[in-house]
């Protein structure tokens, strides 16, 4: 028999897991639900997709330390922005006034070269350059790249010149041949 501690009652640990809206949490909370109306750990590891390990550790962690303990707690784990910080937003919304070095429009790859030169590093993944736009705001402003071998206004007007032409044609009627699988019969 496990013993589940009771920071809640079974109604309230079925209210909160009701409650949930990440599925992380939702599973962690029928866990101890299910644990605590008596089933055991191999049950519901099984009814929930866990290992029996992992069971039994959300078992211990609620137990020491309550409902706060359920969940993906790597979301808040307090640790704080690396990177991509509110000051450094701050600046880059500043230099998106203007535009780029090279011209053109901002995209991750020159914000992250921005950034790259702003944090005092070597290089920065463009995805992080990305992700600052669009803190900052800012979406896709590049339009869609036209295929280098697309053809030319001429080419495009003669292609559609010369289809037109077969197309006006009239098909040819296939005659089909006489049927040899019975006799031949008078519609007359």
């Amino acid at each position: 028999m496990v013993m589940v501690a009771s920071h809640l009652s079974s109604d309230g640990l079925e209210y909160r897991r009701a409650q949930c809206t990440r599925a992380t949490e939702a599973r962690h909370f029928q866990t101890i639900v299910l644990l605590a109306k008596g089933h055991t750990i191999s049950y519901v590891a099984e009814a929930v997709g866990f290992g029996e390990r992992w069971v039994e550790e959300l078992l211990a962690r609620y137990n020491a330390q309550g409902p706060a303990s359920l969940g993906d707690l790597r979301r808040n784990n307090g640790s704080p922005a690396r990177i991509v910080t509110a000051e450094v937003i701050a600046k880059l919304c500043e230099r998106l006034k203007t535009p780029p070095a090279d011209g053109g429009l901002w995209n991750g790859v020159k914000a992250a070269a921005w950034l790259a030169g702003e944090l005092g590093v070597e290089k920065l993944a463009r995805q992080r350059g990305w992700e600052a736009l669009r803190a900052a705001g800012y979406s896709i402003q590049t339009p869609r790249p036209k295929n280098p071998k697309s053809a030319t206004p001429e080419t495009t007007a003669q292609f559609k010149k010369n289809s037109m032409r077969r197309f006006k044609r009239k098909p040819t009627s296939i005659r089909a041949g006489a049927s040899t699988s019975s006799q031949r019969t008078s519609i007359a």
